[in-house]
């Protein structure tokens, strides 16, 4: 496996990304363009599924998002899905252009939120030849609720609207806590969510537990019929005990899909980025990702 730091543009300002390519491949090969959840980075557990993918014979491009880890944006912490979703587009023409790559055998690959973006993505443009979603939002609205409880969509709307009009008047943000315990001002505030954190954060990471509180303000996604418009293969990864994002909709969607297929697994939202869990799943994509986009060098 060879390990190469790259940056692509994304409407004018610069991605960082994590590029693994198969060790000593003889012809183009196949790559995933992967993407992480809300506020995460790709230290948190993309890697270690890039590097996996690589040993399999399949090239990653892992990447953060703009406004976060080691890409630009300003401000800083600023959660656009809309921004996210054209990050993915970016991502996919950086990969399209590599040396070594099939152009025509590129997936996308998304955890959390980066799944929800992956879906948005797949469902209006052609030329992927498959995705997965790894514990993905279906709906923005009834993750918040399956997280908090149904007050807790409400309480965030207060910083929301007070940094809204910072934005309007182009002041500084108002940030709140990306993770917190149950109870607090926290986007992500289920009981297994400071404990995941702090499992998939290595030392040094780039993480920063803040977001811009505008964030509340946004159109939540709506992804259950989107799903049926899909045409690509796609691999729905869901474990059974997420406190994040309600599984029961993961496995619905995995249903309308045209194309979509469902593997269970125990655990909760973030098993999959560590672990014996991280393990079964990336055998499952691997084994998805062969029958869909060819094994290296076909």
């Amino acid at each position: 496996m060879e390990r190469e730091e790259i940056a692509f543009d994304s409407d004018g300002d610069r991605c960082a990304a994590s590029l693994f390519r198969p060790a000593r491949a003889t012809a183009p090969v196949p790559c995933v363009v992967m993407g992480s959840g809300l506020s995460c980075v790709r230290d948190q557990g993309l890697e270690a599924v890039g590097e996996r993918f690589a040993a399999a014979g399949i090239a990653a491009l892992a990447f953060d998002y703009r406004h976060f880890g080691e890409s630009d944006g300003e401000p800083r912490c600023l959660a656009s899905a809309a921004r996210q979703r054209a990050d993915f587009r970016a991502a996919l023409a950086a990969a399209r252009s590599l040396d070594g790559v099939d152009p025509d055998r590129l997936a996308l690959w998304g955890y959390s939120l980066g799944g929800a973006n992956v879906q948005a993505v797949v469902a209006s443009q052609p030329g992927v030849a498959a995705a997965i979603c790894v514990a993905p939002v279906i709906s923005g609205l009834r993750s918040l609720v399956h997280i908090g409880g149904p007050l807790h969509p409400l309480r965030l709307l207060g910083p929301g609207a007070r940094d809204g009009i910072r934005a309007l008047r182009c002041a500084q943000p108002l940030r709140m806590p990306a993770v917190g315990p149950p109870g607090s001002l926290a986007a992500l505030n289920s009981p297994d969510s400071e404990p995941g954190f702090e499992a998939i954060t290595p030392p040094g990471s780039t993480w920063r537990n803040e977001l811009c509180a505008r964030v509340a303000l946004a159109p939540p996604y709506r992804l259950a019929r989107k799903a049926g418009r899909i045409e690509c293969p796609i691999l729905y990864c869901i474990t059974e005990e997420d406190d994040v994002n309600p599984p029961r909709l993961g496995k619905r969607a995995a249903r309308r899909a045209p194309r979509g297929e469902l593997r269970l697994y125990p655990g909760g939202h973030y098993d999959p980025l560590g672990g014996e869990t991280l393990e079964r799943m990336v055998a499952d994509q691997v084994e998805f990702l062969r029958r869909h986009l060819g094994r290296p060098g076909a």
